[in-house]
């Protein structure tokens, strides 16, 4: 069944090739707000990134999603969640144990807008009351902050930086913030959430 979350400012769905030019168009609005992000800046980049989602999606690893205005339908961006399975099923489970939601961009456009946090808590509930996770992770270069207020003004604790997590966007060896929710925290960080896109 294929996955779609709707809300008043964003709709989600399951990414495809036939995505590419439009993400392409939006990734180039401008790049002053992707210095620690990998993002093609070019049409056959962007071709190469969503292979390499679907691929991670056939491997049952990622699960990646296009951003929409639920308004026009215009292409905003991309998320995904990254699939954890744990090891203690006799038989590969259905939904997954814990994800990560992560390789998140908007438009230039898009930002600011009430679109990042409608797609997150779409994602979160998601997560939490479809799939009833256990955990949802957020992490980002360390260096970021930007990011990091964005992921703390979720309700997300921070659990601690990783030394040497991940390639940088910059060619560096980074450093990542590790952010997370629990399941037995959701009820209390929702209406919080919720609360905030509804007085913007």
């Amino acid at each position: 069944m294929t996955l779609v979350l709707s809300g008043k400012i964003v709709q989600l769905t399951e990414l495809s090739l036939e995505d590419v030019p439009f993400l392409a168009a939006a990734a180039v609005e401008s790049r002053e707000s992707y210095t620690f992000a990998h993002l093609p800046a070019d049409e056959d980049g962007m071709r190469r990134l969503v292979e390499q989602q679907l691929a991670a999606r056939a491997a049952n690893r990622q699960l990646p999603l296009v951003l929409r205005s639920t308004d026009t339908g215009e292409v905003l961006g991309s998320s995904s969640f990254h699939l954890e399975q744990w090891p203690w099923h006799a038989e590969p489970p259905v939904t997954p144990d814990a994800v990560e939601i992560g390789s998140t961009w908007l438009a230039h456009s898009a930002q600011r807008t009430g679109a990042n946090r409608e797609a997150k808590l779409l994602m979160l509930d998601h997560a939490f009351t479809t799939w009833q996770v256990h955990r949802v992770r957020f992490r980002t270069d360390v260096r970021n902050e930007r990011s990091r207020r964005a992921i703390e003004r979720l309700g997300a604790r921070f659990d601690g930086v990783l030394r040497g997590d991940f390639a940088g966007a910059d060619g560096t060896v980074r450093d990542s913030a590790y952010y997370s929710i629990l399941a037995t925290e959701w009820a209390a960080v929702r209406p919080v959430l919720a609360g905030s896109l509804v007085s913007r």
